[in-house]
């Protein structure tokens, strides 16, 4: 099956995405997410003057060795703009190989382990009270799991905090929102949130919250700590990781679970998290770490070492990638739960599915591939909308982590 066309579709139904789309010889087509939140169209040219001419005449079944070509063959590797536009390639070449073989694609990564998908939906609210009020709703509704965020007093663009109760899109039009940050209020609040939810809710469901890379390690580590009692599933992204070490802090303070990951876009970006036991889940996307191909390392080295998944799944992620993650989530030993919020009405629309969610589950597609795919003419309905993600300032003017 050899590749005859490739295209790459930007579209912007409530937010922009990136969409590889391959089609082979026979006609068989496979679509892929290559979307990086804020800098789709670097993402765009890459694939535009840099891989597509490479792909045209190449086996579509070679995805090992095309995704080894369009990595080792480039000189300049790794990155979140190169990974993401190998991305799109690779999960269109599985997306394609799936079809061929006429089944859905979790059946080519093993089979199932599990027969639904735990998922934990995004509670927020601009008061304790408010998000408190949320869980409830998202309780109610069959979510057996939870993030909660609540604005902090004495800040302004809390991150986690929109203005719609199922989605959270933070980017917007024009130059970056400046937001302002205060860690002391936030440490000081943060445990309120937990002990009112937990006071209200109880303990018969697993709760979860980001903290956004905003934290130094010994705050992290406090913030862990005091969390103890109300018995997180997980404290979120507690520092910045570009040095990998410094969770070691955090891990001898605190029993809290910690997750990271979603930024990183390669093993070598959480190699030493995993294997030194520093995190309990790692949040590497399909879409942001190299495609299906790359993200199962990943997740195997995670195996050895007791680390589940929790893959990153929020809105800036088109259905195409959130497809893909659970044909992965539902064939892999490790697997621990996956971030889920659902789309528009007109991005479903613009990409038809057939995952669907059920009393705190989604279950994959059963049609053959991904189960997912993209609709062009409504696509091109919606042109791409230029979109910056917020920045952080402290009350000083000093920039701070966003």
């Amino acid at each position: 099956m050899r590749i005859a066309d490739v295209k790459v579709i930007v579209t912007s139904p409530g937010r922009n995405f990136v969409t590889v789309k391959i089609t082979t010889e026979d006609g068989t087509t496979g679509v892929g997410d290559a979307t990086l939140n804020g800098r789709e169209l670097a993402v765009s040219a890459y694939l535009t003057e840099h891989l597509l001419p490479l792909l045209i005449g190449r086996d579509a079944h070679r995805i090992e060795d095309t995704w080894q070509y369009l990595y080792r063959g480039a000189y300049w590797r790794r990155g979140p703009v190169t990974m993401t536009a190998i991305a799109g390639v690779d999960t269109a070449l599985w997306d394609i190989k799936a079809k061929a073989a006429g089944l859905p694609l979790y059946q080519l990564l093993g089979g199932r382990s599990r027969e639904r998908v735990l998922v934990y939906g995004h509670a927020q609210g601009a008061t304790i009270d408010e998000t408190v009020a949320e869980v409830g709703r998202f309780l109610d509704r069959g979510y057996r799991a939870v993030r909660a965020q609540s604005a902090v007093p004495g800040t302004q663009g809390t991150y986690g905090i929109g203005s719609d109760g199922d989605r959270y899109e933070p980017a917007s039009a024009g130059l970056p929102e400046e937001t302002i940050w205060s860690t002391p209020e936030y440490l000081d609040h943060a445990p309120e949130l937990f002990a009112a939810v937990r006071e209200k809710h109880g303990f018969g469901f697993h709760l979860m919250h980001d903290m956004h890379h905003r934290l130094t390690p010994i705050e992290a580590a406090r913030l862990g700590k005091a969390a103890e009692p109300y018995r997180l599933f997980w404290l979120e992204d507690p520092t910045t990781a570009e040095d990998q070490s410094a969770f070691r802090l955090i891990r001898q303070h605190t029993t809290t679970p910690i997750a990271t990951g979603e930024v990183f876009n390669s093993i070598y970006d959480c190699r030493q998290l995993i294997t030194e036991r520093l995190i309990d889940y790692i949040r590497t996307s399909v879409t942001h770490a190299g495609g299906i191909t790359h993200l199962r390392r990943i997740l195997s080295l995670a195996e050895l070492y007791g680390v589940r998944s929790g893959s990153h799944g929020a809105t800036d992620l088109s259905p195409v990638c959130l497809a893909a993650a659970l044909h992965v989530d539902t064939a892999i030993p490790n697997f621990g739960i996956q971030e889920y919020m659902p789309h528009t009405p007109a991005t479903d629309r613009v990409f038809p599915h057939d995952y669907r969610f059920r009393d705190g589950f989604l279950y994959p597609g059963e049609e053959p591939g991904l189960g997912v795919d993209i609709d062009e003419n409504a696509a091109a309905e919606y042109p791409y909308e230029p979109a910056y993600l917020p920045v952080a300032r402290l009350h000083d003017g000093s920039m701070h982590d966003w």
